[in-house]
């Protein structure tokens, strides 16, 4: 038994010392770690031996940086580490500390164009695409920048908010609230759109307040501390919105009540929100009495809603004539309205690939375009309930 044992322990050192040379003329060496799933360090060959290459994000290098913490470990030639093992234990306590903070300056965002959509495993693929991992890897960051797709962006976070918030994971959540803080200080900066965005943070602010009263009697990703958190900040925001002022710009040139009439109707007929229409109607005596028109708002209630609906509440002046706009807030509150995007994420039934239309993807059907679905926030999350 003991000379197996030794011819065991004999192949093993040789077999470590020809992967050693290999490696060797390689320049770089992988170091596994405690855990197996790991996928392990990397390592490069400089003239004082190994040294461990870190793959953090610069904001974590940058603090490290300041706090005078190497993340490094140098091995000399007898690969000995140089550093006692106290400081190690306290360096990956701070990394992990570090890496897994709930901090909203820490971001991490893929910027992906395209993510496949796998639920269920094969034998290409492990695995499934939960939803929180398709709200990381996808370029919302980056969207809300778009003119296009900033209400497309804003409504997918009002319905997570409203019933998927609990089932991000503690990344996608880090990041959700990432983007959101992008959002508001977007709308603080250049005041277009507070209204979605109020909304918004009002749904988002009851769903935190159901959360943390109910801790216990649902499961929470992360420390009841942090949402605490999470909800005073959303209720800063909220705050900050309210106290949200329009500044008056002064331009000498062409102004909305210098358009004729004919043009101002125009563009009174292109809104698809009545919430619109009526805050348009607020600038200028001109633009309130054309916001009044009974067939503007005839065409905005045909356009939202089927016959059937409006015809159940019906409501009729004193002088026989239909109410048309107290109609279309009647019905707002019990049937949803179209919606309505300039840009929004496409769903490929040949590749099964969610991407940004723009961007496209590597399609390989004979005739893509006919392939292609267009995505409603809505069905974005139906995409991922497995």
């Amino acid at each position: 038994m003991n000379c197996c044992y030794k011819r065991a322990g004999i192949w093993g050192a040789w077999w470590l010392s020809r992967l050693n040379v290999r490696l060797q003329l390689r320049g770089t060496m992988p170091f596994l770690g405690q855990d197996w799933r790991s996928p392990g360090w990397s390592w490069i060959k400089t003239e004082d031996g190994w040294k461990r290459c870190e793959s953090w994000s610069r904001e974590l290098e940058r603090e490290n940086n300041q706090r005078n913490l190497s993340h490094s470990i140098i091995l000399n030639s007898d690969d000995e580490e140089i550093f006692s093992n106290e400081e190690q234990e306290y360096t990956s306590k701070k990394r992990k500390k570090d890496h897994f903070r709930n901090d909203t300056n820490t971001q991490c965002f893929y910027r992906e164009k395209w993510i496949y959509v796998h639920k269920e495993s094969t034998r290409e693929r492990h695995g499934y695409c939960t939803l929180g991992e398709a709200f990381n890897r996808l370029d919302f960051s980056s969207a809300i920048q778009d003119i296009r797709r900033f209400n497309y962006v804003v409504k997918l976070l009002q319905l997570i908010a409203k019933s998927q918030l609990t089932s991000l994971s503690g990344v996608a959540q880090k990041n959700y609230f990432n983007i959101l803080d992008k959002i508001v200080q977007k709308v603080l900066d250049d005041h277009q759109n507070p209204r979605l965005i109020k909304d918004l943070l009002q749904d988002l602010s009851s769903t935190l307040c159901i959360l943390v009263r109910g801790v216990g009697k649902s499961v929470l990703v992360g420390n009841s501390n942090i949402w605490v958190c999470r909800l005073e900040t959303v209720l800063a925001w909220q705050q900050q919105l309210q106290n949200l002022q329009m500044t008056k710009q002064v331009n000498d040139g062409l102004t909305l009540s210098d358009l004729p009439l004919h043009m101002l109707n125009n563009i009174l007929y292109r809104f698809s929100d009545g919430w619109d229409i009526v805050t348009l109607g607020q600038v200028t005596p001109t633009l309130s009495a054309l916001s009044e028109d009974r067939q503007l708002w005839k065409r905005l209630c045909q356009y939202h809603f089927a016959e059937k609906q409006f015809c159940r509440h019906l409501i009729v002046s004193e002088k026989g004539h239909v109410e048309w706009k107290l109609m279309y807030f009647v019905l707002e509150k019990h049937y949803p309205t179209r919606e309505q995007y300039g840009d929004t994420l496409h769903f490929c039934r040949h590749c099964s690939i969610l991407f940004w239309k723009d961007s496209g993807h590597p399609c390989t059907a004979a005739d893509p375009d006919s392939c292609f679905m267009p995505v409603s926030p809505q069905h974005f999350i139906d995409l991922f309930r497995f």
